[in-house]
């Protein structure tokens, strides 16, 4: 008998103990644990829509302060910078010349004056006697004529009177409006007159900013509101908010006072005033912000984070968790964003959960574990 098969029935079978042997020995890998994800629920409430524009502050009255007589400054009588008062003297002109003015004018109406008395007396004196023909008529009727004459020089004398005391008056430049008065642009010792400019006073509470918007815009506010008194109305109903070159919103709401008499051909576009409460000067003109204003409202609007939501070759979807912690991969229709949320229009509804966090660990159908995170709060 042949030992070789023999032989080869004993490895094959020494081989399959081994191979069973060790197949009962080992034990089968265990699966991954469910990854952590943050979630957010979908709110859903009235939702006012804002938009912003740039805009620039200016003065609400903004006044030149120029002097109304020529002569030489002698006196500056403000801080640069400083509040002033309407009415409060900030710079001097030389007042000299204008006081001999003055009374040069003065010593002409006395002169005036006394001819006028010597004409006066001339009139009552030999008005008898022209009555009794004593004289003749053409004498009273000269003197007469000389007395109206002696009148008109009084009144003239007044006048140049006048002149010279509003002249010496001008010579104290006063502030035409309560404000901020800017830096002075002459120097005590300058030759001034009526074209210089000394400085610049700008009234800053309240503050004006002007910012332009679209004529789209513009038509459709007024188709909604076709009155004056609705425009009126809605304006005070639509407080604006001033963000400031540091992203922080001014402490003080606005309102719209007025839009502009034409649309600019070039932009399209028709620039509007707002005022904004400015009680401590914190506002200066020549600053920049940005205007926001709530132009509608979405009702029911659903609210989710803008980090929720992934794009995807122009289509948008998010992740939405179940109760059993399962994962959909669900496709949205998103609108308007609103701060850092998107407004979903279709997809989603109001108390689903979708992934913040850790969509990058996800796909659809599987199973997560839901951890604590910082709950985002709703735009608005």
């Amino acid at each position: 008998m042949n030992p070789l098969p023999r032989l080869i029935r004993r490895v094959l079978l020494s081989g399959s103990l081994v191979i069973a042997g060790g197949c009962s020995g080992s034990k089968a890998a265990a699966p991954p644990p469910p990854p952590d994800v943050e979630v957010a629920t979908v709110v859903e409430r009235d939702t006012p829509i804002y938009s912003e524009w740039v805009a620039s502050l200016d003065g609400s009255v903004n006044a030149d302060i120029q002097p109304r007589v020529s002569g030489y400054i002698i006196k500056q009588n403000y801080r640069d910078g400083a509040p002033v008062r309407k009415g409060e003297v900030l710079f001097e002109i030389d007042p000299r010349p204008f006081k001999a003015a003055l009374d040069y004018a003065t010593a002409q109406l006395a002169q005036a004056e006394a001819q006028l008395g010597k004409a006066t007396l001339d009139v009552e004196r030999d008005t008898p006697l022209a009555e009794a023909r004593a004289i003749a008529k053409s004498q009273l009727d000269t003197e007469v004529h000389a007395k109206r004459g002696a009148e008109a020089s009084v009144m003239a004398a007044k006048a140049h009177v006048e002149q010279a005391e509003l002249d010496l008056e001008f010579t104290r430049v006063t502030s035409l409006v309560s404000g901020i008065a800017g830096i002075a642009r002459v120097q005590i010792g300058n030759l001034v007159g009526p074209a210089s400019i000394l400085t610049s006073v700008s009234q800053v509470d309240p503050i004006k900013a002007y910012f332009t918007v679209s004529e789209q815009v513009f038509v459709e506010f007024h188709r909604r509101f076709p009155t004056e008194q609705s425009v009126e109305e809605q304006r005070k109903r639509m407080p604006l908010q001033l963000i400031l070159g540091d992203g922080q919103v001014y402490e003080h709401t606005g309102r719209i006072s007025f839009a502009d008499r034409e649309v600019n051909p070039a932009t399209g576009t028709i620039r509007i005033a707002g005022f904004f409460p400015n009680p401590s000067n914190l506002l200066r003109p020549g600053g920049y912000g940005r205007v926001r204003l709530s132009v509608r409202t979405v009702p029911g609007a659903r609210l989710v984070p803008q980090r929720a939501v992934t794009e995807l070759q122009g289509s948008h979807q998010v992740a939405v968790v179940d109760n059993g912690n399962k994962v959909s991969i669900r496709p949205v229709t998103v609108g308007d964003r609103v701060g850092n949320f998107w407004i979903v229009t279709d997809g989603l509804k109001a108390g689903e959960r979708v992934i913040v966090e850790g969509l990058l660990k996800v796909r659809d159908g599987s199973v997560v574990n839901v951890v604590a995170g910082k709950s985002p709060q709703t735009g608005g």
